[in-house]
């Protein structure tokens, strides 16, 4: 049945509100319509479905009403036009890329606004809400691929298990603990970094101690306390400018943070410690503080396969440790790193600082007309980092093979076209030499089609230096000493290349 908007809709509506399709009548779709009739705070007025399914019921047999199904996904331009439509929002969380696209162009050409629902959303233990609905669709922006799926094999690291997530505030560390939370934990504990938002302790139910990562006696006792089996290390900071301006801020909240998180895992019985790096070009501060980091992360894997044995992964994901005799000790901790990219969506990412230009007038600082990277999405960097955390048996450093570069300029365009936004000045700033393009090169495949291994550049000499040369990076941190800080970060994160 189809009919007029407000036919078997009689919630109020205000001119102030912003008269909104929706696609997808399932359950997502009315639960959103329901939410967003209660709450005007979000400022859209639901006035009809649009659904392909057949049989799509108008109204669910309760006593709220719910929008009336007004025809199928193909009639969206007819019906942005018949109904004056403000906003059309997308809630089918799987829907094709290639389709979000083209509905979003629609839209856009229309002079609406786009909202949508996260393809999590469908996974939740609850009710989709206004309050999960995003303004973006990331993954139109870089020609993404469909949301990949993790596998189910990932249970195997994480199901039953007490997991601990740092810089769970941030988009990486929550959208962890939106996915490790579909594999049931045990317990999942959210450290570090800003209070998680409201959106995701309703969605993971996860615990909150307060500790200090930068303080090595607290993140002892926060281990001791908690015991926990697997952790993610994604707190951190990864604003380059800032880096630029104070590497000595970079030492401390990237280098230093993780050297007290692996020393703690290693004393009391961590079994798996996954660090995310993000950019991994030891040229800048933020890239030298990633580099000087994975260090930590693979000089303690190191340490451990110096102590006895070899490693060996059991059919339950846990690594065991054979020494000379031939018997197996408790199993050791697993260190492994994930590089994870040009993250799209991601705090400090490119969408972060070009929203700050456009809103300060402009113009957008782009390096070169044809500057392309490889984006991913949050979502998608996530599952593969999972992903590669199941296969790590101790020292890897993981890369992630995302799609085709994209130019910079593309994703400006496509960024504005979907905010309905004036084009805006592109400033070109001159290119920067980068070892990004030769790190891609000396990757090695591994069983997962989306995921590479970086070759081992263990220098036991260099290693032996290792605490000594960190200590007086932390010293030198300690007192502000940038240009100091900045010449030795340089050289011990070349020494690690």
């Amino acid at each position: 049945m189809t009919g007029k908007p407000d036919a078997l809709w009689d919630g109020p509506e205000r001119p102030a509100l912003l008269h909104t399709l929706i696609i997808g009548a399932g359950r997502a779709g009315r639960a959103l319509a329901r939410d967003l009739r209660d709450d005007e705070s979000h400022g859209l007025h639901p006035i009809g479905f649009l659904d392909d399914a057949k049989g799509t019921r108008d109204a669910e047999g309760t006593d709220r009403p719910v929008p009336p199904r007004l025809g199928t996904l193909a009639d969206l331009p007819r019906l942005l036009d018949e109904h004056a439509a403000d906003a059309v929002v997308l809630a089918i969380p799987g829907l094709p890329t290639q389709r979000v696209r083209e509905l979003t162009s629609t839209v856009i050409a229309a002079g609406a606004v786009v909202r949508h629902l996260p393809w999590y959303a469908a996974a939740l233990a609850r009710e989709a809400t206004a309050s999960d609905l995003l303004p973006l669709d990331v993954r139109a922006l870089i020609d993404g691929p469909e949301p990949y799926v993790v596998s189910p094999e990932v249970k195997e690291i994480v199901t039953g298990k007490r997991v601990l997530v740092t810089g769970a505030g941030g988009a990486l560390g929550a959208e962890l603990c939106r996915q490790l939370h579909a594999f049931n934990p045990d317990r999942l504990f959210l450290l570090g970094g800003e209070k998680p938002s409201r959106s995701l302790l309703a969605d993971v139910w996860g615990e909150e101690p307060a500790t200090d990562l930068l303080d090595r006696d607290e993140a002892d006792r926060t281990f001791r306390d908690l015991r926990p089996e697997v952790v993610f290390h994604a707190a951190g900071l990864r604003h380059p400018a800032i880096l630029e301006r104070r590497p000595s801020q970079g030492v401390t909240a990237n280098v230093l943070s993780t050297d007290n998180l692996v020393r703690a895992a290693a004393r009391h019985g961590t079994e798996r410690f996954v660090r995310l790096s993000t950019d991994a070009d030891p040229a800048s501060m933020l890239g030298a503080s990633h580099r000087a980091a994975e260090a930590v992360v693979l000089g303690a894997a190191q340490k451990i396969d110096r102590t006895g044995g070899t490693s060996g992964t059991t059919t339950a994901g846990k690594t065991s440790k054979t020494g000379k005799s031939g018997k197996k000790h408790r199993a050791e901790t697993v260190f492994a790193t994930v590089r994870i990219g040009d993250v799209l969506d991601a705090r400090d990412s490119l969408l972060t600082v070009l929203a700050h230009e456009i809103r300060a007038g402009g113009p957008v600082a782009v390096t070169h007309p044809e500057a392309a990277r490889c984006f991913a999405t949050v979502e998608e960097a996530v599952a593969l980092t999972l992903e590669a955390a199941r296969m790590a048996t101790g020292g890897e450093i993981y890369t992630l093979g995302l799609p085709e570069p994209m130019r910079v300029t593309e994703v400006v365009s496509r960024f504005t076209r979907q905010y309905r936004l004036p084009e805006v000045p592109i400033r070109y700033v001159g290119q920067r030499q980068s070892s990004k393009a030769l790190e891609q090169g000396r990757t090695i495949p591994t069983a997962h089609p989306q995921i590479f291994t970086t070759p081992d550049h263990a220098d036991s000499a260099e290693d032996a230096r290792l605490p000594e040369r960190l200590d007086k990076i932390y010293k030198a941190a300690a007192k502000n000493r940038d240009p100091k800080v900045r010449q030795m970060l340089l050289s011990l994160a070349k020494s690690t290349t």
